[in-house]
């Protein structure tokens, strides 16, 4: 087969492990920076911190493989990504494991300060990734200000951290919090009792609007500021895609409205699943194009590791790919039972 298959295989599994990631960690980090506002008391806070306990470590996972994918099938993109963003990649890093420290520490003392200190820790790093995901992406579908010479493979690159809190990236970033707070909220409704959950029900739906006008202003913002519209104007159909991810969104409030809770919580999956794949979409064949000098856009024929390389990635892939997606149905299903006060009073285990 054409090495130009395996390239696109790639990209294919690239996105759709990014998509995967996000839907999954995007209602524990939503779950994260809310609770501190849909949680009255300490008991509550302990609830809300143990429907995401047992699956949270898991979600990660799914991005470790994603980097992992980056790194293996396109070596010269995963190059040039983490030194072009490299102050916002290891701020996020640190983020992601305050908050995974947070949840192992937060009860081991029994004290108000030392939790209190714990719960905004977790607040914190579950908003910072959400917002700098937002910010990184968005940065991506505008095009990073970098010129690369593929024969000496020297780069150059105008940015920092500062400069990628442009508009644009902004505007993702605030629409990747929205996201992930409305998806955050839904799943506690989901997955707690009584007035918790009723209050995490009616945040979702108050929450929803702000969502979609951010929604609208990021796709009327992303025509002028990015080229992401160009494969859809070249081939229609493909604006399938965007239109999932508008129905889907319609539909999360639809059903919230309705107290289908668990059909909203579907449609918010698939929401940020399809938000992605339109991103991803309009992106092909580019990983990080430049704003600079199309010629110096990196992309999967440009970027990728041998055939051979990627023959073996694809097979281990056929392979793994499944057997994770399978053990994370059995995870979910194991813990699908709604956590209560009394599960986290009475189990010592608890977060």
């Amino acid at each position: 087969m054409d090495v130009s298959i395996f390239q696109i295989i790639w990209f294919v599994l690239w996105g759709v492990l990014w998509a995967v990631y996000f839907m999954l960690d995007g209602f524990v980090l939503g779950t994260g920076f809310l609770a501190g506002f849909l949680a009255k008391n300490d008991t509550e806070k302990r609830v809300l911190i143990n429907t995401v306990g047992p699956v949270w470590d898991g979600n990660e996972v799914w991005l470790i493989t994603a980097g992992g994918a980056t790194f293996a099938a396109f070596p010269t993109t995963y190059a040039l990504m983490f030194s072009n963003l490299y102050s916002a990649l290891v701020l996020l890093l640190f983020a992601l494991i305050v908050r995974g420290v947070s949840f192992e520490f937060r009860s081991k003392l029994d004290s108000a300060v030392w939790r209190k200190s714990w719960d905004l820790a977790i607040i914190v790093s579950s908003f910072l990734p959400a917002l700098l995901f937002g910010v990184a992406f968005g940065n991506i579908f505008k095009g990073i200000p970098m010129k690369n010479d593929f024969a000496t493979l020297s780069f150059s690159y105008d940015g920092s951290l500062i400069g990628l809190l442009n508009p644009y990236g902004l505007v993702t970033g605030v629409l990747f919090v929205l996201l992930f707070a409305v998806h955050g909220a839904l799943y506690a409704a989901i997955k707690t009792t009584g007035d918790l959950s009723s209050r995490s029900a009616d945040l979702a739906n108050k929450l929803w609007l702000p969502l979609l006008v951010v929604a609208v202003a990021f796709l009327g913002y992303t025509y002028p500021a990015t080229k992401l519209f160009d494969n859809y104007l070249k081939v229609p159909v493909l604006l399938i895609v965007p239109l999932v991810a508008v129905i889907s969104l319609l539909l999360v409030k639809v059903f919230a409205v309705k107290g289908a809770l668990h059909k909203s919580f579907l449609f918010s999956c698939l929401t940020i699943l399809f938000v992605v794949f339109t991103g991803v979409t309009g992106l092909f064949p580019n990983l990080i194009p430049s704003n600079i000098d199309p010629a110096s856009n990196l992309t999967i024929f440009n970027s990728s590791s041998s055939l051979l390389t990627l023959k073996i990635m694809t097979v281990v892939a056929a392979i793994c790919v499944p057997t994770v997606i399978c053990y994370k149905i059995w995870v979910y299903r194991i813990f699908r039972e709604r956590v209560t006060d009394k599960d986290v009073l009475e189990n010592s285990d608890a977060y």
